[in-house]
C-alpha cells in the first residue's frame, strides 16, 4: 500500500509542478489576477487559478482508481472546483455560494458520508451537512496569507492519511488523499511567501470539501477505538486550524458589529503579524498548531478513552488561551473599536467577556478537573482505575470547590497575566497547597478518607501547579518572545547584573529603539549565566573586544562598583569608536502639583 501511495503522491506532485506555472501564465495573459485591496494582504497583482492546477492534478491522477470506490469524491470535487472557478471569475454572492456548497454536501450525504455523531438519522444528517459546509468555508477563509491554506491542508491531510491506516474500505480514499496531497505540495512550491500565484476559491473550496469528506473516513476509526464522544473530537482536532480561525473571526466580527462574511485583516494569521511576526513566521506558527492538533487527533483515535480525553482537554484549553491572547491584539480602526461599546446586544456580550476574573475562575475549574482526572489516571492503571472511578466522581466537586476557595483566599486572582513572575508563582503554590489540604480535610470528615489515595492528591497538586502557572505565564512568554524577535535599533550592552532590573533599563530608554544583546559582569561566577533571559557574555575584556569589533552601539553602566582607571579607559574607547556610554540611575523626587 505504501508504494501505491507514493506513486499517486508523486504523480500528482509532478503534474501540479507542470500545471501551476501554466495557470500562472494564463492568468497574467488574460489579466485574471488578484488586485491589492484594503482588506487583502498582498501588495501587488498576483495570478489566480492555482486551484485549477490542484484540482486538475488530483482528478487526473485519481481517475486511475476504481470509479466505484471514489466516484463521490471525484464528482463532488469536480463540481466544487468548477463552482469555485466561476466564483473567481464572476464573484458570486455569499448566498449563491452557500446554496452550491449545500448541494454538493447533499450529494456526499447520499453517497454515505456521515459523521455518526447522533443516533437520530435526521440529526446526524444535519450535523454532517453542517460539518461539510463549515469545513469547506473554513478553508476558504483560511486562504488569507501566502502558503497558509495549502500548508495546513498538507499537514491535515498527512494526519488523515495516517488515521486511515487499518480502516476497512479506506484504501481507495487513501490513494485519493495521496493525490490531493501531491497536487497541493506542487502548488505550494509557488505559493510560499512571496507567492507568485494564489489558489483562489477554486483551490480553497476544493481542498476544504475534500478534507471535510476524508475526515469522515479517517474519523470512523475513532468510533470503535475511543468511543463515540471522542470520535466526535478526533476530526475537530485534525482540522483545528481552519476551525479555530473561522470560529475566532466569526465571533470577533460579530462582537465588533461586522458581518462574518465581510473580508478583513483580522484573521489569526493577520494578528500574529500584527504582534510583530513576519508573514512566514506567522504561517509557520499556524502550521505547528495544525500539527499539534493532528497529533492529538491521532491520539484520540488510537489511545483509550481516558487518555484521549486528557489530550483533547489540553488541546482545547491551549487553543482557547491562544485565541484570547490574539483577541487582545487591536486590528480594527477606531470606528470599529468604538462600535464594540455601542449598540444594543453587543455591549452585554463584550462587558461579560471583559470580566477577566470570571474567565480566570472558569479556566481554573477546567484545569483543576483535568489535573485531578490525570492524577487518577497516572495513579491507577487498567481495571484498577475503573474500580476507583466512583471515588473520583464523588470527590471531584470537593476538590474543585476547595481549590477555587483557596486560590481566592491567597490572592491568586489579583495578578496580571502579562506580568506574571516568580512571586506570582509563589502565591499560586500557596493556593494549590492550601486547596489540596482543604480537600483532604473535607474528605476526611465527610468520608473518613476511606478508599482514597494520598499519592493521587500529591500528583494532582503537582499537575495543577504546573498547569495554572503555565497558563498565566503563557501571555508573558509570548510577549517577550515577540519583543525580542522584533527588537531593533542600537545594540546595547548592560555592564553589571545587579542594581536595576532589565525592565528598568528598558524603561529608561523610553521610546528610543534599543536592542539589548547581553550583559557584562566582572564576576567570573556570572559567566554564561542568564539574567532576564539574556546571557552574561563575559567580563571587561569581552566588553572591550566587542566595542573594538563594532558589535556595540551603546553601553549602559548598571553598577556603581567600577574602577576609575577602567572607567576612563572605557570612556576613551567609546569616544574613539562613537559608542554611547550611559549610566543608569534610579532616584525619587517629590511630586509638585501644577495648578
Amino acid at each position: 500500500m505504501l508504494t501505491s501511495l507514493l506513486i499517486h503522491f508523486s504523480a500528482a506532485l509532478a503534474l501540479s509542478l507542470l500545471l501551476t506555472p501554466v495557470c500562472r501564465r494564463v492568468s497574467h495573459r488574460f489579466g485574471l489576477t488578484a488586485k491589492p485591496k484594503s482588506d487583502r494582504w498582498h501588495q501587488k497583482p498576483t495570478a489566480l487559478f492555482g486551484g485549477v492546477a490542484i484540482a486538475a492534478s488530483t482528478l487526473i491522477v485519481a481517475s486511475t482508481l476504481s470509479f466505484a470506490a471514489v466516484w463521490p469524491l471525484l464528482i463532488c470535487g469536480a463540481l466544487i472546483a468548477a463552482f469555485g472557478f466561476a466564483d473567481d471569475l464572476l464573484t458570486l454572492k455569499p448566498s449563491t455560494k452557500l446554496i452550491a456548497q449545500i448541494g454538493v454536501a447533499a450529494l456526499l450525504l447520499a453517497a454515505g458520508y456521515r459523521l455518526h455523531w447522533a443516533e437520530s438519522l435526521l440529526g446526524d444528517t444535519m450535523l454532517t451537512l453542517f460539518w461539510i459546509v463549515g469545513i469547506t468555508n473554513a478553508f476558504n477563509l483560511l486562504d488569507n496569507m501566502d502558503g497558509l491554506c495549502a500548508g495546513t491542508a498538507i499537514i491535515t491531510g498527512a494526519f488523515l492519511l495516517i488515521g486511515m491506516a487499518g480502516v476497512s474500505g479506506a484504501t481507495a480514499s487513501a490513494y485519493y488523499l495521496a493525490a490531493v496531497l501531491g497536487a497541493t505540495a506542487g502548488f505550494l512550491v509557488f505559493n510560499v511567501h512571496p507567492a507568485s500565484i494564489f489558489m483562489g476559491d477554486t483551490g480553497s473550496l476544493f481542498l476544504g470539501l475534500n478534507m471535510a469528506a476524508l475526515s469522515l473516513v479517517a474519523g470512523s476509526a475513532g468510533a470503535s477505538r475511543s468511543g463515540a464522544y471522542l470520535a466526535m473530537g478526533a476530526p475537530v482536532a485534525l482540522l483545528l486550524v481552519p476551525i479555530l480561525d473561522t470560529t475566532f473571526v466569526t465571533v470577533v466580527r460579530l462582537l465588533s458589529g461586522r458581518r462574518p462574511s465581510q473580508g478583513g485583516r483580522d484573521h489569526t494569521s493577520h494578528r500574529l503579524v500584527a504582534i510583530g511576526l513576519t508573514q512566514s513566521a506567522a504561517v509557520r506558527v499556524l502550521w505547528m498548531l495544525g500539527a499539534a492538533g493532528g497529533g492529538v487527533g491521532l491520539a484520540m483515535q488510537h489511545l483509550e478513552q481516558g487518555w484521549s480525553a486528557i489530550f483533547a482537554a489540553a488541546l482545547l484549553l491551549s487553543a482557547t488561551i491562544f485565541a484570547v491572547y490574539l483577541a487582545r491584539i487591536r486590528v480594527y480602526n477606531d470606528a470599529d473599536f468604538k462600535r464594540l461599546h455601542e449598540g444594543t446586544v453587543t455591549p452585554v456580550v463584550v462587558d461579560f467577556m471583559y470580566k477577566r476574573r470570571v474567565v480566570e475562575v472558569l479556566l481554573d475549574v477546567c484545569l483543576s478537573t483535568v489535573a485531578y482526572y490525570s492524577a487518577y489516571r497516572l495513579r491507577f492503571d487498567g481495571p484498577e482505575f475503573f474500580e476507583n472511578y466512583p471515588y473520583f466522581l464523588q470527590s471531584l466537586p470537593v476538590v474543585v470547590v476547595a481549590q477555587m476557595v483557596a486560590l481566592f483566599a491567597v490572592g491568586g486572582y489579583r495578578g496580571i497575566w502579562r506580568t506574571f513572575g516568580m512571586m506570582d508563582a509563589v502565591v499560586f503554590a500557596r493556593g494549590v497547597g492550601l486547596g489540596t489540604l482543604l480537600s483532604l480535610v473535607t474528605l476526611l470528615f465527610a468520608y473518613r478518607f476511606e478508599s482514597y489515595s494520598r499519592a493521587a492528591f500529591v500528583i494532582y497538586a503537582a499537575l495543577f501547579m504546573l498547569m495554572v502557572c503555565a497558563s498565566r505565564a503563557s501571555f508573558r512568554l509570548i510577549g517577550e518572545f515577540v519583543q525580542r524577535r522584533n527588537a531593533s535599533g542600537d545594540r546595547c550592552l548592560v555592564y553589571g547584573t545587579s542594581g536595576a532590573t532589565l525592565a528598568t533599563v528598558r524603561e529608561a530608554f523610553g521610546d528610543l529603539p534599543v536592542r539589548v544583546i547581553g550583559f557584562i559582569d566582572d564576576d567570573p561566577r556570572q559567566r554564561q549565566m542568564r539574567v532576564g533571559g539574556y546571557t552574561v557574555l563575559g567580563g571587561f575584556d569581552r566588553l572591550v573586544s566587542m566595542i573594538e569589533a563594532d558589535e556595540v552601539d551603546s553601553v549602559v553602566l548598571n553598577t556603581r562598583m567600577i574602577d576609575v582607571d577602567r572607567l576612563r579607559q572605557l570612556e576613551r574607547l567609546c569616544q574613539e569608536r562613537d559608542v554611547s556610554l550611559l549610566r543608569l540611575r534610579i532616584h525619587v523626587e517629590p511630586v509638585v502639583a501644577v495648578s
